[in-house]
């Protein structure tokens, strides 16, 4: 969300009032964040993990700053305390950053890339980690029931002022695949399921892939963003913490990946996600197909 080298927020918002860890773990996390800005790496890991050890839920993200910095591994995914904060505290200039700042234009893309494939319309589109509904409103016209998902609850809420959506929830990408459930006890499935801008914050991808198969109809869609690093960079892992403080995915692991879970790729072409400082972000747009 920041284009400054990593998100930015107040980490005491988060927090409760009045609590002496909380005081404390507020002064670890700030502590952390100006020795990593000083250029003192050692000292930052030092107070990220002090701010760890007093709450594992991770509302700060430490554990992805210390992935960053290269004092941990990187974890599977990003603290879902972490997300929602960071979202919540961003959701009224959440499009102002992500489309004028930033340059984000990935729904369109995935608009574009439909008429492409010559695919659609669909009947039930789900869209994971819907935002403020940009990939709804996009895909408006070749869809018929529209589901959004946002760990956000601010979010979520502007998502419906938008009235692009015939149900939102909020909710986590992968738990919502797996437990979802009508008030019947039913189990639906889509047409389509859409994930932009998710897998930037999921690192390790086969939990997501696993749940998307549940949950789509036969042969049904898949459409989705990565950010990418080189081979250099990525040193043989499959994913890691990039240097903005996202996950990046290399291409061979989306594309064994979702051969393994059994999708057919049908386009996966490199694009620009987004700038960063006025560079671009390199990443990759990626349509499969349930075998």
């Amino acid at each position: 969300m920041s284009n400054d080298d990593t998100p930015e927020f107040e980490l005491d918002e988060a927090l409760e009032e009045d609590a002496s860890e909380n005081e404390a773990l507020a002064e670890a996390y700030n502590r952390g964040l100006a020795l990593q800005k000083s250029g003192d790496l050692a000292g930052a890991a030092q107070a990220y993990r002090e701010a760890l050890a007093l709450d594992p839920d991770d509302p700060g993200g430490v554990s992805i700053r210390l992935a960053a910095i290269g004092a941990e591994a990187a974890p599977q995914k990003m603290p879902d305390a972490y997300v929602a904060t960071l979202f919540d505290q961003h959701a009224d200039v959440f499009d102002d950053i992500l489309v004028d700042e930033l340059g984000y234009c990935v729904p369109l893309l995935v608009r574009d890339l439909v008429q492409k494939l010559e695919i659609g319309p669909f009947d039930r589109l789900l869209d994971l980690g819907c935002g403020t509904g940009l990939t709804g409103m996009a895909l408006a016209d070749c869809t018929g029931h529209r589901t959004g998902v946002d760990l956000s609850e601010r979010i979520v809420e502007l998502a419906y002022d938008r009235e692009v959506y015939n149900d939102l929830y909020v909710g986590e990408a992968v738990a919502f695949l797996e437990e979802f459930e009508e008030d019947d006890g039913s189990r639906p499935g889509w047409d389509m399921i859409a994930a932009t801008d998710v897998f930037p914050y999921l690192g390790a991808v086969e939990p997501f892939l696993a749940g998307a198969v549940d949950r789509l109809k036969p042969r049904g869609y898949l459409a989705f963003s990565t950010e990418t690093l080189s081979e250099e960079a990525l040193e043989g892992r499959p994913y890691m913490v990039g240097p903005k403080s996202r996950f990046a995915q290399g291409e061979g692991y989306i594309r064994s990946s979702l051969d393994a879970a059994g999708f057919d790729i049908l386009a996966m072409d490199p694009i620009t996600v987004r700038l960063e400082d006025g560079d671009p972000v390199p990443g990759h747009l990626v349509i499969a197909r349930l075998r």
